[in-house]
């Protein structure tokens, strides 16, 4: 039911014609719901349902046991983290990498989806957008391994820099390029990716606004920087709100095939620490309070920039 000036009226009435609507409305819209039907019910299997799982954090937890069978320790492994000597080195190792990633990679997929924005060949910006999603498909093990072909001790990148610098520049064991590498590696493979997000959003921009700037004579760089720009920012705002909440994961896998003896001191952070801890050493309590704790400090991190969001005048994640 609606008013006049077509503004939906709100429904009051018994519980049982309540029920009675909302079974019509099921009925009438079915066929979205049951699009929705699948989204839902993968959210329910792999999201909410494992987080019953959280419970071995505050447990002495014994597969053979189970969930409910094993000892409840309450904060012991809490505390048991922070009583180790080392863990301050892969806490400072995770925050590095993270905020190398913030200040380098984040930037990185809107910058390009600018310069792509201002291609006026259409053919050759559909192609080039085809190659610069090419790396996201390819695995992170075959992009190390190209890694290791040209920055390893026989790779065309390590013997060019040996004949122009005079010296040898260990890539792959130095702790001091080791955050480089991985930085240049997660640009190199998602950037083109992450374009897709931000090119959606510039099709939206009212190509008048464009038109009378040029008429009053706006360059290139006046037109991104007062059209461009401030059409997409909500997008952007909203993007680093969803980054802050993935702050602290840099990745197992990437990290451990990219690890060798000599940069260890760079590559141990809070995710190989949680693997080593629960897949190698099968202490599946111990790692999961140290995720638990990393998820904790990513729902502050959202919450907090959502609300600066908002303080600033964006509509923010909610």
């Amino acid at each position: 039911m609606s008013t006049k000036s077509g503004a939906p009226k709100a429904f009051h009435g018994t519980g049982r014609e309540y029920w009675r609507r909302l079974g019509a409305d099921l009925i009438r819209d079915r066929w979205l719901y049951l699009l929705l039907l699948p989204g839902f019910i993968y959210f329910v299997i792999f999201k909410y349902l494992p987080m019953w799982g959280i419970v071995i954090s505050f447990e002495n937890y014994v597969p053979y046991s189970g969930i409910f069978g094993s000892e409840w320790v309450g904060l012991k492994w809490f505390e048991y983290f922070f009583k180790f000597p080392s863990w301050t080195r892969y806490l400072i190792n995770t925050l590095l990498i993270s905020f190398m990633n913030l200040i380098f990679y984040f930037p990185a997929p809107i910058i390009l989806a600018l310069m792509l924005n201002e291609m006026r060949s259409l053919r050759y910006k559909k192609l080039l957008q085809t190659f610069l999603y090419v790396p996201h498909f390819i695995s992170i093990v075959i992009v190390v391994s190209i890694t290791m072909l040209l920055f390893g001790p026989s790779g065309i990148v390590y013997k060019a820099t040996e004949q122009v610098l005079g010296e040898a520049v260990n890539f792959m064991g130095s702790p001091d390029t080791f955050r480089w590498m991985i930085v240049g590696q997660a640009i190199w493979k998602e950037t083109g990716w992450g374009t897709i997000i931000f090119l959606a959003a510039l099709t939206g921009v009212d190509t008048q606004l464009y038109e009378a700037a040029m008429v009053d004579g706006a360059g290139r760089l006046r037109r991104l920087w007062h059209i461009t720009l401030p059409a997409i920012r909500s997008t952007i705002v909203l993007m680093l709100i969803l980054r802050m909440g993935s702050m602290l994961d840099t990745g197992h896998d990437h990290l451990i095939l990219m690890a060798n003896s000599l940069n260890r001191s760079a590559s141990q952070t809070l995710d190989v620490f949680v693997y080593q801890q629960g897949l190698q050493s099968g202490q599946f309590s111990y790692a999961s309070a140290v995720g638990l704790m990393k998820s904790l400090v990513s729902i502050v991190l959202v919450v907090s920039s959502n609300k600066i969001a908002h303080m600033l005048g964006e509509s923010g994640l909610y």
